[in-house]
């Protein structure tokens, strides 16, 4: 079995998945002349500015939605590992996919934004909603749903409260029982409130946790700062083979670099846009804008804070493709969290663990909040007109069991599983975005006339021949 679903996750996150992000991530950058260079300061303005509604979120808790979901325990280990596989360098190609990746971010979210819909009173949209809407393909969307809610709401929530449960045992040496039955009394309290309390608990959490984990790096960085310089040459040096301690390895610092950034900030793969069709704005590319900057927020903040913390320490090792080492810095050190736990204990000595464990646990619970509200948008998706609430609460109480489960017990085999989804879900989404492209530009183009003519940007679809919308028109 295990060598079954190896095989098809190596398939699905196959070199031609990379490719096909990265490409349309090039594609999309060039085709809106770089949005993401533009209207960088749009992005930070429209993200404080709106407010929500009776059937919308405000458009930074739409923000810090999508931030539960990217950023997550791949912003610690996944950035350990890019490192630890690529060696230094692997950081400036997580940097350059997260700068395409925006371009896709904006396509995805804006098209979320176009063809939303209201479902029990709030707005409902994603993936599954524009490729039926758009491109009128209803199997298609179906495909995408299901593949989506087995991921998110049956396999994922239990790898990260694993993470949670193992790294509060490690710090604290609190039973993964005990620390499994709080996560899911607090998100019980949470998802039971439906997307309007998510979207204000994350609105509170999200800038806390980001927050205070970028101002530790900073205070590393700070005590380091004569090695900056240095740092970001190795950096550079790594990433184009002109290191040469890490010569030979230039195809497997690109790759790792990519896969990593691409899993971490999830541009394109079609989790964003649920959170984005939430929000209440008076034109789809304020929001498109928005998600745009939150590949920002976890690339080039969040993952960057890792990277640093580590390099700046030296705590890390990389491996020779070929058997042993390249740099082996801390021999025996475990490749994952333990290169951030030992950068921290290096400045500051027992506090490591303890502080690794609250990062992870504020990391993974926001995404398992975003994972539930991804699978309920889906799951409503897939009861066509709404309504069925025991339904939605019979879903709340599966990822609830989930969650506890994968505290006590879980198994590389569902986390493998669950990569399978996501896999299936960027294929689908990215070829139905670039299908799509068209109604994402002009959308775009609307918007800077409006915005040149001294307007506040509202949206009527049918000017731009944009069909199959109920809520622009």
């Amino acid at each position: 079995m295990e060598q079954i679903v190896n095989t098809v996750n190596d398939l699905v996150w196959s070199n031609a998945l990379i490719i096909l992000c990265l490409g349309a991530g090039i594609y999309f950058s060039i085709s809106t002349k770089f949005l993401q260079v533009r209207f960088f300061k749009e992005m930070i303005r429209l993200l404080f500015g709106g407010k929500s509604s009776e059937k919308g979120v405000s458009s930074f808790q739409a923000f810090a939605i999508a931030i539960s979901g990217r950023v997550g325990t791949g912003n610690i280990a996944g950035v350990a590992t890019a490192i630890a596989m690529g060696g230094p360098g692997a950081l400036f190609w997580m940097w350059s996919i997260a700068f395409l990746g925006a371009a896709s971010a904006f396509v995805e979210a804006t098209l979320g934004q176009i063809y939303k819909e209201v479902k029990d009173g709030q707005y409902r949209g994603g993936p599954a909603y524009y490729i039926e809407k758009g491109m009128g393909m209803k199997w298609y969307a179906v495909t995408f749903a299901i593949a989506t809610i087995i991921s998110t709401a049956l396999l994922l929530p239990g790898v990260q409260s694993n993470s949670i449960a193992l790294g509060v045992k490690s710090a604290f040496n609190i039973p993964v029982e005990y620390t499994g039955a709080i996560v899911c009394l607090f998100l019980g309290l949470i998802i039971f409130g439906g997307v309007k309390r998510i979207g204000k608990v994350a609105e509170v959490v999200v800038p806390f946790m980001a927050g205070g984990y970028i101002l530790m790096a900073l205070i590393i960085i700070a005590i380091n700062f004569a090695k900056i310089p240095e740092t970001f040459g190795l950096i550079f040096r790594s990433a184009f083979d002109l290191e040469p301690a890490f010569a030979g390895i230039f195809g497997m610092t690109v790759a790792w670099g990519v896969k990593r950034g691409i899993y971490s900030n999830e541009a394109g793969q079609g989790t964003a846009p649920h959170p984005a069709a939430a929000a209440e704005v008076s034109h789809p590319a304020k929001q498109g804008l928005v998600q745009a900057f939150s590949v920002y927020v976890d690339t080039l903040f969040v993952c960057t804070a890792t990277g640093l913390m580590i390099l700046f320490t030296g705590k890390y090792n990389v491996l020779n493709p070929t058997g042993g080492f390249l740099a082996e810095n801390v021999p025996g050190m475990a490749v994952g969290a333990e290169f951030t736990q030992n950068a921290v204990d290096t400045v500051f000595p027992s506090l490591g663990a303890g502080f690794i464990s609250i990062a992870l646990f504020f990391f993974a619970f926001t995404t398992i909040m975003a994972y539930y509200y991804i699978a309920e948008t889906n799951f409503s998706y897939l009861l066509e007109k709404g309504g069925k609430q025991w339904m939605i609460q019979g879903l709340r109480v599966m990822i609830l069991i989930a969650t506890f489960y994968g505290a006590i017990k879980t198994a590389a085999l569902a986390w493998t599983i669950g990569d399978i989804g996501v896999g299936i879900m960027a294929w689908l989404n990215v070829i139905a975005i670039l299908i799509l492209r068209k109604k994402a530009f002009a959308t775009l183009k609307d918007y800077e006339k409006q915005r040149a003519e001294g307007k506040d940007p509202v949206f009527v679809a049918k000017d731009l021949g944009i069909e199959n919308t109920t809520e622009w028109n």
